[in-house]
């Protein structure tokens, strides 16, 4: 190629390059949820990863232009960086599972580092082709202007795609396929058109190298779903026993057989809160924010007959996986929408449930906006007035989140009451926190009547929950209260 480089495909290389970056970087917070979850301090780390990647591609790109005619490194370079995408489900997939359950730094630094490699090589496309596409200084601001321009709206088509279409509807393994190829293919015609065959020959093999590994790699899931990893295990020693996994977490587990069996320790404690309130049998209008395996819904539905329950997931996959794989029916007595749970509770209409059960988890923690004093007050506004919200949290030492939620609804209800292990409530360890929330007085000897030892009811828990903060809509930083499992 002699002279500047076309408009046209200086355009598509700006933006194909900075879409490509944008689909990295949302994939690998996909690649990395199953081994160390995904937390707002994850999602930040990968951001900032990616962003240190596009200054140092593009500083780098810049210099490199300048110092080595940009014919000769351009088509190499996408041809490089796509061969290394193509590596970067692999290292960490084998990671990952190497040290699955410990060691997420080790896992994290893996992930930064297959991820700032390609990240930075494809930043550094668009300074390259801007000093191509430069033939005279007196266009110099419309030239750069533009491309960066083009470069910018390639990285929101990229993320706009990856999350709306890419993530749900193929593989993580066949997006990083896909993207890697397309690189390849385009630095293979770049390289020969500028450089020759010889120069195309290494990057080719990595490549090549990089996609036999993608396929042979490990796969942690049954399903990808919008929002998860997802599987379902059978449990060895029940022969019925199913337990639902979303990302690393044992998310429900249900009996096929008997759907009043309770694995859980936190479901059990949920029953119990149900138990103590109301008398046996006595049909109840639910509503489920957050569906996981329906554990709770089953378990009352056989329980309590005629109960009716509403149920809100918002991973469509995870209801498909719960009616394949679970047993789930549907019906008059069990509804299932797709929706998100905030948006479920402020349709529903007031005086409408008995019970409210919230157990929505993104990671480890229940997500911020199903947290704050603006949400509860609309599931008190949905709850009769003799009704009971109960909410599933988890934390660990010296439980700032749990306080904080426990803190939160005490801002809005009269009778707040709190269901855990002796040694949680002395932050002596962790685990699942049950908030019970009502208008009307908690019988906490009644619920303790249903309770198994070490689990107590801490019906005045002002002593416990201290100074926490109330969340709200414009404070709620659950992520940072939460105390990280070390055990």
């Amino acid at each position: 190629m002699r002279g500047p480089m076309g408009q046209k495909l200086a355009i598509s290389l700006a933006f194909g390059s900075s879409a490509a970056v944008m689909v990295l970087e949302l994939i690998s917070l996909r690649l990395v949820a199953p081994y160390i979850g995904l937390t707002l301090e994850t999602n930040t780390a990968v951001i900032g990863v990616a962003l240190a990647a596009i200054a140092t591609g593009a500083a780098l790109g810049g210099r490199m232009a300048d110092a080595v005619p940009p014919q000769r490194t351009l088509g190499p370079l996408i041809l490089f960086g796509g061969a290394l995408v193509m590596l970067v489900l692999p290292v960490v997939r084998w990671t990952g599972e190497a040290f699955r359950g410990g060691a997420s730094d080790l896992v994290f630094l893996v992930l930064a580092i297959s991820l700032f490699a390609p990240a930075s090589l494809l930043s550094a496309v668009t300074p390259m082709v801007t000093k191509l596409r430069l033939d005279t200084l007196a266009q110099t601001g419309t030239v750069v202007g533009r491309l960066s321009a083009y470069a910018t709206v390639g990285g929101i088509v990229g993320t706009v795609l990856t999350g709306f279409l890419f993530v749900s509807t193929v593989p993580i393994s066949t997006i990083v396929l896909a993207l890697g190829g397309v690189l390849v293919l385009v630095g293979i015609v770049l390289t020969l058109m500028l450089r020759g065959v010889k120069a195309a020959a290494k990057p080719v093999a990595v490549a090549v190298i990089g996609a036999t590994l993608t396929v042979i790699a490990p796969r942690p899931c049954e399903v990808e779903t919008a929002y998860h990893c997802a599987r379902v295990d059978a449990d060895p020693n029940r022969a019925s026993g199913r337990t639902l996994y979303l990302d690393q977490l044992r998310h429900s587990y249900v009996d096929l057989d008997d759907p009043t069996y309770l694995e859980f320790e936190y479901i059990r404690s949920f029953a119990a809160a149900i138990d103590g309130t109301w008398a046996e049998k006595q049909p109840l209008d639910v509503l489920h924010v957050g569906g996981g395996g329906l554990t709770m819904a089953r378990f009352l539905t056989a329980t309590r007959p005629g109960s009716k329950h509403q149920v809100y997931e918002i991973d469509q996959a995870v209801v498909d996986i719960d009616k394949r794989e679970l047993g789930v029916r549907t019906g008059p007595e069990l509804a299932v929408t797709v929706k998100d749970g905030r948006l479920g509770v402020r349709d529903e209409a007031t005086d409408s449930r008995d019970l409210v059960i919230m157990d929505a988890f993104s990671g480890v923690s229940v997500p911020w906006h199903l947290t704050t004093r603006e949400v509860m007050s609309d599931v008190r506004r949905a709850l009769r007035p003799e009704g009971l919200y109960l909410i599933n949290v988890i934390d660990y030492g010296a439980a700032k989140f749990a306080k904080a939620e426990i803190a939160t609804a005490q801002a809005v209800f009269p009778h707040v009451a709190v269901i855990a292990r002796t040694d949680e409530l002395a932050g002596e360890g962790g685990g699942n926190f049950v908030v019970a929330a009502s208008d009307q007085p908690i019988d906490a000897a009644a619920i303790r009547n249903h309770l198994e030892t070490p689990m107590q009811v801490l019906d005045r828990p002002n002593g416990f929950v201290g100074d926490a903060p109330v969340l709200t809509d414009d404070y709620a930083p659950v992520d940072q209260l939460l105390t990280p499992y070390t055990g």
